[in-house]
């Protein structure tokens, strides 16, 4: 399932991040850190390890951790990875599927935070494969898209323009895409039904089922 969320930072935000990361200087050749199949179609650049990149995972770590909707909708025991990636023109990323192991661990969960305004550059989309069909997503500043990462899917070309974006993997507690989509429907309606009529005998039962699936589904 493929998750769209927004305000995950805020316009200044990002337009700090994006100062931070100014220096093309700062950043090293993105197959440095592909798979050897990968490696074949990926033309990036990454942030460099260092003051800029800490700051800017660390940043969005937190903003991601106290995301009621990015919670609700990843279950995230842990965030593997995260970089920072620049596109110029004529940068792109061929069709590829993310690695399932980084260090050891389990990627469930793939993102992109958009930090460039989709005015500033032409290309550049996220192309993710549905069903064989391909979904082109390009965001506004500080929007997410959460998307399974078995997925296959490319970054279009950039054209013109500067596109910059963090891209992340998360181990779930729940492993199961179809699980997730689940707990994110009863998660939603337990808020709903909680501002409509409090902590009432439908919110109870809501509850325990949610809370019964997890100790069913729970990957601790």
């Amino acid at each position: 399932m493929l998750y769209v969320i927004d305000n995950i930072l805020s316009t200044a935000e990002c337009q700090a991040m994006r100062e931070a990361m100014d220096d093309p200087a700062l950043f090293e050749d993105g197959r440095n850190s592909a798979g050897w199949h990968a490696r074949q179609v990926k033309k990036n650049r990454q942030l460099k390890g260092g003051a800029q990149r800490d700051g800017v995972v660390r940043k969005v770590e937190q903003a991601l951790s106290r995301h009621v909707v990015f919670r609700a909708a990843a279950w995230p025991k842990r965030f593997v990875k995260l970089l920072a990636s620049r596109y110029e023109p004529g940068m792109e990323y061929g069709l590829h599927v993310d690695d399932a192991l980084m260090g050891g661990q389990r990627t469930d969960l793939s993102f992109t935070l958009f930090l460039s305004d989709p005015q500033d550059y032409s290309g550049g989309e996220l192309m993710i494969t549905e069903s064989s069909l391909e979904r082109a997503v390009k965001l506004p500043v500080g929007q997410l898209v959460l998307y399974p990462s078995d997925s296959l899917h490319r970054v279009a070309p950039v054209e013109e323009g500067l596109r910059l974006a963090v891209v992340g993997w998360v181990r779930s507690y729940i492993r199961r895409d179809d699980q997730r989509a689940i707990l994110f429907d009863l998660e939603t309606s337990l808020k709903e039904v909680y501002q409509r009529e409090g902590k009432s005998s439908l919110f109870d039962r809501l509850a325990r089922t949610r809370s019964n699936l997890l100790r069913q589904w729970c990957d601790d």
